[in-house]
């Protein structure tokens, strides 16, 4: 295949080839080896596939690229449209990168319908690639959709004790929340004619010409924002969240946390600031409010979790109230540094829920007083454990720092009592993490049977160690990833500029 042919083809080779994966382990026998082995190797080809995206990127070109672009169903006039920028290329590389990780943190604690299991993991990953790539809004929320199946029936048949319970409610809120999404895009087609995102961008900015009026976009902008705003979630619109994590086997809360709540910033990034520069910035200062409320009540809720699945839940309800605060600050650092911090939070805390499940499948329990001690037994697992904590909680030189200091700068630049009450988020981040490292690992040990604790197995280790060093690589060399997510921001950017210029005149 040519070069030219291959940025034509990639991204469908990407998107669906999990799928086709799912397919083909339909016909594979009930050997669980088998079906282990192939799905992760289906799932590594898929991320070998998707490094063409960052390598052949052109580099300081704002826009879609690798673009297809197709007539599909004539009426409604429904494209198979798909292209990535600079945001939406790093998300396809995180959803792939993360997917053969959960196949491997997969391998011992799947016992049952270990074939399912595997089959519902390669949709989710086409389900979710399908979200960040898609220009049609028709194909996109098609993919949207498409999420809400297997990541509930992973929590729903593969969960704990309140499996059924937390899947429901994962499923509702984010179901309903995206009819509002669907009344919006269909109003925008009614009047456009197109479900296309750039023709859509085109009328929007010239609403008198199709019949939008301004308050017509003031809704269009709620509706988006609802969808968008439940999926990340944005306080008060967390609580299906941490029963959603606490309930989900390890992979479906790595996955959850790394990949799916990042559909709601992206969202955000792509539709709300993308399609609705005024109406974004009118809306700016409540949202803002929301997000430094959500990183101060997720920090301080952790904080008294006695759980240690629930304390990492929380803390995303917290890390993610700064992506929030990033986008709403519409500067470039502040919305460079949120893009980024999708990609930290991604792998942090994705592989702070692996370190949970590892400890979970030795004791079958997730609270903090049954542990204590475990670096004594561990002492590897424990070294992996605390570099993660310390990247989630922003050292310098690891990727959390990188990401938080550029939201908070930006955040200082929109306006100054926004950055210091954000700020103090990080305080609390730093006094839950280490308070919970410490109740695991120093001290003496509690119960005798953590005595007897086995460390990591190479295939635990070969679960965390890409993650470990996506941390440091992230945290050293951050103009890797930022010299293409810039480009990207500053073409998002530029409509709220112009608005800005004009209330100014």
């Amino acid at each position: 295949m040519s070069g030219s042919a291959w940025n034509t083809w990639i991204l469908t080779l990407v998107t669906f080839i999990p799928l086709a994966g799912a397919v083909l382990l339909l016909f594979l026998p009930r050997r669980d080896r088998d079906i282990k082995w192939f799905a992760l190797f289906v799932s590594l080809i898929t991320f070998a596939l998707s490094l063409h995206l960052p390598t052949y990127l052109h580099r300081g070109q704002p826009g879609f690229q690798f673009e297809i672009n197709i007539p599909w169903i004539p009426t409604p006039n429904i494209h198979y449209h798909l292209g990535v920028d600079g945001i939406s290329m790093w998300l396809v590389v995180l959803t792939t990168f993360l997917t053969p990780l959960c196949v491997l943190i997969s391998w011992k604690s799947v016992h049952e319908r270990v074939k399912e299991f595997f089959i519902l993991l390669l949709i989710l990953e086409t389900a979710l690639l399908g979200v960040f790539v898609s220009l049609d809004l028709f194909l996109f929320y098609f993919f949207w959709e498409f999420t809400l199946i297997p990541m509930a029936l992973i929590i729903g048949m593969y969960g704990h004790e309140r499996r059924v319970y937390a899947a429901v409610k994962f499923f509702l809120f984010t179901m309903i929340a995206s009819a509002f999404m669907l009344a919006s895009i269909i109003f925008l087609y009614a009047k456009t004619g197109s479900f296309d995102y750039v023709t859509i961008q085109n009328a929007v900015r010239d609403g008198a010409s199709f019949g939008i009026t301004g308050h017509a976009l003031g809704w269009l902008f709620l509706g988006f924002f609802v969808a968008f705003a439940v999926k990340v979630p944005i306080f008060p619109l967390h609580t299906w969240l941490p029963d959603a994590h606490f309930e989900a086997p390890t992979a479906g809360s790595v996955m959850l946390a790394g990949v799916l709540l990042k559909m709601g910033t992206y969202g955000l990034l792509r539709f709300n600031l993308g399609l609705f520069p005024d109406q974004s910035r009118q809306n700016q200062s409540w949202i803002m409010v929301l997000a430094i409320i959500g990183i101060i009540y997720g920090a301080l809720v952790a904080m008294v979790q006695p759980n240690l699945k629930k304390l990492v839940a929380y803390s995303s309800v917290s890390h993610l109230g700064f992506v929030v605060l990033g986008i709403f600050s519409f500067t470039q650092l502040g919305v460079d540094g949120a893009v980024y911090q999708m990609l930290n939070h991604g792998v942090s805390t994705g592989a702070l829920f692996m370190l949970a499940g590892i400890i979970y499948e030795r004791r079958h329990t997730f609270d903090l007083d049954e542990f204590g001690g475990l670096a004594t037994p561990m002492p590897i697992f424990a070294a992996f454990f605390l570099f993660i904590t310390l990247s989630s909680l922003g050292l310098p030189l690891l990727n959390g720092f990188v990401g938080e200091f550029l939201v908070l700068s930006g955040a200082f630049q929109a306006k100054m009592i926004w950055g210091i009450l954000a700020a103090s988020g990080v305080i609390w981040s730093a006094c839950y993490l280490l308070w919970m490292y410490q109740r695991v690992f120093f001290g003496k040990v509690k119960h005798s049977v953590n005595n007897t604790l086995p460390d990591l197995s190479a295939r635990e280790r070969a679960a965390l160690w890409p993650a470990s060093i996506a941390a440091l690589v992230m945290g050293v060399a951050p103009v890797l990833w930022l010299n293409i997510i810039d480009p990207a921001v500053h073409s998002v950017l530029a409509p709220l500029a112009q608005t800005t210029a004009q209330v100014v005149r």
